[in-house]
């Protein structure tokens, strides 16, 4: 698969942004970047890192600014309008695979970093990430794509006119078996129609989408494991794990000038379903069977928005004003956690019927107070409802919360294409309403106390935005973010870990230089120090240290692509992420990873054109992630070993695609 070059262009948001942490990327922007899975994209955001420590077929593991995202605990995505993140999931809460969306049909990703932002709230504390689609195609496209390890990609994407509007249409099919000793058979199926139509005055659309995985999951293995001869370095230990996924969307959209404003209403409904295996301890807590555990997540969701914009006068100056509202409602009909040996089940640990309800009221004005000097101010409003019936009665039980969070701005300048910014505000992530109304741990007995529902996190940026040298664009920013609790529904044991509130330094920049005609280099580094505000203890109250586990740190990224008038094009891509802390101590840490891949293409005629990649050019044997936590493997003590257990990252292989555009 083959996506866009980022481009990051701060000229064209000098006098129109909030803050230098914004940006946008459109798609004729991005013609030949080489990735190897569709959750890369999002990698255009500045100091984000996407990766996995399962096979395919998985959410992403995502981070950014010092936080292990996990799969998107704190990092909100949206694919035309449609929510990705899933409150109280079975594997982890904000869980947000976007294998639904197709890379070509994308007109722009937008992304705004940091809670600062009054129309993003739930999991928005670090990020969010709104990708758009397009609405129609100058020419439609087939691709064939083939390469190592079994990778086979068929796409077929366009457009064609209907009843004075347009139907977009996407299809696609993968298959990849990996380069793991377990055959991965990942298959992947995705459909997208979406029809749009514009009038005078206004717009809407209206889309339905379906997404099916299934896969055999080689996950993380033991240190110990390989280096004692029992697997390979891309063996596994439990040939069962893996799972299916399904998804199926209903949403539309409307923007409507009313008055002397703009009205902008969105809705969605969609059916999630998800059988997850999953065997990380392998015989630690039962020694007969293993320890692998099903993950159940069923349910349907319905929500919307709707916000209205409008300039006013008032003392002489004009206010840009948006008021809103969002509303989601999770019908989850089953929840579970379930003891297994070769998918099989063999005990029930939790499973829940859960309602949840998020209603959410926001409003933000800007304004010009003089020509170098803007305000912003926003206020939002989150209200949040959980209804748990669980297997036990002593976790059944009902919990709300309420939360109001401001937001600000200043932005200094133009001066000489230049601006700087100060952004301060509020956000948080929502805990799973298991852990809201959990009295008792399902797996140990002990009493548990229930956590807020609502878990705050404040922050401050510090930033500038400069075109002032000519063919150069920079994007520099510092931050503090402050989460009061960073408490974790662990799906894995049915219960909530308690790991304290926490506080993040870092620093990003980024620069995009374009020297010559068709070339483009683009790059960012980012830094974060990520610490507990109190020292952690362990379970005899001993202090252990104040390191927030899997908080990345280092984190820097390369591009250089070239595309000639004589119809070829090159790529560059060098992708680093530093080490990172295992334990409160920093007695553990992960290695670095560092991958670099290439990509190139030929257009052989104006229809019909040759390209290739190569991941992972020099065949580097880095991680894709680390952990460090307490296993068995059969042999073994009773109380099993301390290791840390990885993901390799695909060693070096190739892919070849035709395409065909009508």
């Amino acid at each position: 698969m083959k996506l866009d070059t980022v481009v990051v262009t701060p000229d064209e948001l000098v006098g129109e942004s909030d803050s230098a942490s914004i940006g946008t990327v459109y798609a004729e922007q991005f013609e030949n970047r080489p990735i190897s899975r569709t959750g890369e994209v999002l990698e255009v955001v500045p100091g984000l890192i996407v990766t996995q420590h399962s096979g395919e077929g998985k959410a992403n593991q995502y981070f950014l600014r010092g936080y292990n995202l996990d799969h998107g605990t704190d990092f909100a995505i949206f694919i035309d309008g449609l929510p990705v993140n899933a409150p109280t999931h079975a594997h982890g809460q904000g869980y947000a695979d976007n294998g639904f969306f197709i890379p070509e049909l994308v007109d722009s990703i937008e992304y705004r970093k940091g809670p600062y932002y009054a129309q993003y709230g739930d999991f928005s504390a670090a990020g969010a990430v709104d990708i758009r689609y397009k609405e129609k195609f100058d020419q439609n496209l087939v691709e064939l794509t083939g390469g190592a390890y079994g990778y086979g990609r068929a796409l077929s994407v366009g457009s064609l006119g209907l009843a004075g509007g347009n139907l977009l249409y996407g299809l696609e099919y993968v298959h990849y078996d990996g380069p793991y000793d377990l055959k991965q058979s990942f298959n992947k199926g995705n459909l997208v129609l979406r029809y749009s139509r514009r009038y005078d005055g206004g717009s809407y659309h209206l889309a339905a989408t379906g997404y099916s995985t299934r896969n055999l999951s080689p996950d993380q293995i033991p240190v110990r494991a390989v280096e004692q001869g029992i697997i390979g370095a891309r063996g596994f230990l439990d040939g069962t794990d893996g799972g299916k996924t399904h998804r199926v969307n209903f949403s539309g959209g409307l923007v409507q000038d009313l008055g002397p404003g703009t009205l902008t209403v969105n809705g969605y409904a969609f059916r999630y379903r998800l059988d997850l295996f999953s065997n990380f301890t392998y015989f630690l807590d039962d020694p007969v069977n293993g320890d692998q555990f099903e993950q159940s997540d069923k349910r349907n969701v319905f929500g919307g928005d709707i916000s209205y914009k409008v300039d006013t006068q008032l003392f002489g100056l004009e206010f840009h004003n948006e008021i809103g509202a969002q509303t989601r409602y999770d019908d989850i009909d089953d929840v579970g956690l379930y003891l297994t040996r070769a998918r099989t089940r063999l005990e029930t640990t939790t499973v829940s019927d859960v309602k949840e309800w998020i209603g959410s009221g926001y409003a933000q004005t800007g304004v010009h107070l003089t020509s170098w000097l803007r305000v912003n101010a926003g206020v939002r409003f989150d209200s949040i409802n959980f209804d748990v019936v669980n297997n036990n009665p002593a976790n059944t039980g009902k919990a709300s919360d309420t939360l109001i969070s401001p937001k600000g701005a200043l932005v200094f300048g133009p001066w000489a294409k230049t601006e700087f910014f100060i952004n301060a505000g509020q956000g948080f992530h929502s805990n799973d309403a298991r852990g809201a109304t959990q009295t008792i741990d399902p797996r140990s007995g002990d009493s548990v106390n229930p956590v807020t529902p609502l878990a705050p996190a404040r922050g401050i940026d510090l930033g500038v935005r400069t075109a002032i040298i000519p063919k150069v664009q920079v994007a520099a920013s510092l931050f503090r973010l402050r989460s009061d609790s960073e408490l974790v529904y662990v799906g894995d044991a049915g219960t909530t870990e308690a790991f304290g509130s926490t506080e993040r330094y870092g620093g990003e920049l980024s620069i995009y230089w374009k020297p010559a005609k068709g070339l483009v280099v683009d790059g960012d580094v980012a830094y974060t120090s990520a610490r507990f505000r109190d020292q952690q203890l362990d379970e005899d109250g001993n202090p252990i240290g104040k390191r927030v586990p899997q908080a990345i740190q280092g984190v820097a990224t390369l591009g250089v692509t070239y595309t000639s008038p004589r119809g070829w094009d090159t790529a560059f891509r060098f992708r680093y992420f530093g080490p990172r802390p295992l334990t409160e101590d920093n007695s553990v840490k992960s290695a670095s990873t560092t991958i670099v891949s290439v990509g190139a293409g030929y257009r052989v005629t104006p229809r019909f054109k040759i390209s290739g990649q190569i991941n992972n050019l020099f065949n580097s044997k880095d991680h894709d992630i680390d952990y460090f936590y307490t296993s068995r493997l059969q042999g073994e003590a009773p109380e099993g070993v301390d290791d840390i257990h990885f993901h390799p990252i695909e060693p070096i292989n190739g892919r070849v695609t035709f395409s065909y555009s009508y």
